[in-house]
């Protein structure tokens, strides 16, 4: 059942990518790029008192790529940047296999449909490529890359 859930939480973010667009006005910005598959992502943030009040993405990528960053952005909006981090640090220990969503708290909500994706190694830094690309724009590095 997860699985089919995850196929087609994928295939719809990928025809339909919430925020998928150049932000203007955006206060943090990020390259991100995969090259050993050719994802290339530019994740776009404003952030007013510490709080995201907008986020989003374009560039090229597969299908999770593209998923993962648009359900990332959708998950920012509203959030402060220390529980951009948090997420950040939870979603990298969930696509990695280390965080079980069905044995601990979270803070993942649907992002948590991503959990079966450490068996797929090759697909790991694609799911985590837009929110390496965020966690760079927070730090206000320019570039991020996923060797």
């Amino acid at each position: 059942m997860r699985e089919e859930l995850y196929q087609q939480t994928i295939l719809e973010h990928n025809r339909n990518p919430r925020n998928f667009k150049k932000l203007e006005g955006a206060t943090h910005v990020a390259e991100g790029y995969n090259p050993l598959c050719g994802d290339h992502l530019w994740v776009y943030m404003k952030i007013n008192g510490g709080v995201i009040e907008e986020a989003s993405f374009e560039g090229s990528g597969c299908a999770i790529s593209k998923a993962s960053a648009s359900m990332m952005t959708a998950s920012l909006k509203g959030r402060t940047m220390a529980e951009a981090q948090v997420l950040f640090d939870e979603f990298h220990q969930l696509v990695i296999g280390e965080l079980k969503p069905d044995e601990r708290p979270h803070h993942l909500g649907k992002l948590a449909v991503f959990s079966g994706i450490w068996q797929y190694p090759a697909r790991v830094k694609c799911a985590s490529l837009g929110w390496h690309t965020m966690h760079g724009a927070l730090e206000k590095t320019k570039s991020v890359s996923t060797e």
